[in-house]
């Protein structure tokens, strides 16, 4: 019988990885992967704090202590750097957020029979898995959650079933939970979901009112319709608060929020003038602008846009919000050329076209922030091929127990 493999690293994915490269779900640095599959734990692994892990698809790393996911949360920026051969100069420690701090998520409601699940969907399945607890979320958007499932029941019942049988016969209840912690409360917003009449009304207003929710909102497929928001709803970004349409983009934390803000105010201390590209609400312009510093803030989400540019306005902040499609319509090198540094924060997928003028432009400082590795990568070998230095990497784990990591990077021509 072989000896017992020992794990070595945790992958991308979030499977630990031996020397021989044998992978195991579950398992944690320092771990011994049995001939027959099963684990023997090691000193870094620990007991998942939440009862659905291993169900569950919103967490793939509950089973490692807390030196083993920073190691985790570092080396995924490190190999995404050093697989395109970047030469970072410095990766700082990575920020953690602790548990029970996202301030925002996204959820599934489905009913069948009656019965109404909310939650993650399992690992590599459609089904949905009931939270009756989660650490991540903040503990407000976890105590909704039960309230919410009887409303939906009531919602439910009032719908049509499609080819009915029965007397008995329930119509499927299918619906996006958005959650989102903002400065008034708790906002909520039900996507997919139709309803009409006088008592499903009367329902929707009575369980905001009771909740306290800051907003409540309705999408049954033509955008969204504010049912109940007693104030207009804002988010707080670097002392200012700005209007926060419904579905707009949010950094999942506040401590992750700062981590990179932080970065980018370290970083761009003393530029004149900054674009700040993908600017979505303005997070980091806000930070930014000030007495000696001149913020373009360019978004291509209209709502997002006019949120940052009232804001700005309401404030006398020196930001200058700019509608514009950055992947259809980048900067041009000889509009980039005007200010002395840029700050992006793209999407996924990244910003290949807008990173191609920043190349041929003649701004010297680049803070770019991420939340893929992969992406961030690419881009960045651009940059280093155009006479950029990767100066720092900052890993952060915003999204605590998951794979999914960001970073924020300084690059000086």
């Amino acid at each position: 019988m072989s000896q017992p493999e020992e794990i070595i690293r945790i992958a991308a994915k979030g499977d630990g990885v031996t020397a021989s490269g044998r992978f195991a779900w579950g398992a944690a640095p320092g771990d011994l992967l049995r001939e027959d599959g099963t684990l023997e734990w090691g000193p870094h692994h620990v007991q998942p704090p939440c009862r659905h892990f291993g169900r569950c698809g919103g967490c793939q790393l509950q089973q490692l202590d807390e030196e083993s996911l920073a190691q985790f949360v570092e080396a995924r920026v490190a190999n995404a750097s050093s697989a395109q051969e970047l030469g970072a100069q410095h990766i700082a420690a990575p920020h953690l957020s602790p548990p029970a701090a996202r301030r925002r998520a996204s959820l599934r409601a489905e009913s069948s029979q009656g019965r109404v699940v909310i939650g993650f969907r399992e690992a590599k399945s459609h089904r949905l898995v009931e939270l009756a607890e989660c650490p991540v979320m903040l503990p407000e958007m976890v105590a909704i959650l039960s309230p919410l499932r009887k409303l939906l029941i009531r919602l439910g019942q009032g719908q049509k079933a499609p080819k009915a049988r029965g007397k008995h016969a329930h119509a499927k209840l299918a619906a996006d939970i958005e959650l989102t912690m903002v400065d008034q409360g708790l906002d909520l917003g039900i996507k997919g979901l139709a309803y009409e009449g006088l008592t499903a009304t009367e329902a929707l207003l009575d369980f905001a009112r009771t909740h306290g929710l800051a907003r409540l909102t309705m999408d049954a497929g033509y955008g969204y319709e504010t049912v109940w928001e007693p104030e207009p709803v804002t988010v707080t970004l670097a002392g200012i608060a700005v209007p926060f349409p419904p579905g707009s983009f949010l950094q999942a934390t506040t401590d992750g929020e700062a981590a990179l803000v932080d970065a980018a105010r370290e970083w761009l201390s003393g530029c004149a003038s900054v674009a700040d590209l993908f600017a979505g609400l303005g997070t980091f312009a806000f930070a930014l602008a000030g007495p000696e510093c001149k913020v373009l803030a360019v978004e291509a989400a209209r709502d997002a846009h006019l949120a940052c540019k009232a804001a700005a306005a309401r404030t006398a902040k020196p930001v200058h919000a700019l509608h514009r499609d950055l992947f259809r319509n980048p900067l041009l090198p000889e509009e980039l050329n005007r200010f002395d540094a840029v700050l992006l924060d793209p999407p996924r997928a990244g910003a290949r076209e807008q990173v191609e003028r920043i190349a041929a432009s003649t701004v010297a400082r680049v803070v770019y922030v991420s939340c893929n590795p992969s992406s961030w990568a690419r881009d960045a070998a651009m940059l280093i091929e155009a006479g950029f230095e990767l100066k720092e990497l900052r890993p952060v784990g915003q999204f605590r127990w998951s794979t999914h990591v960001e970073l924020a990077s300084l690059l000086v021509r």
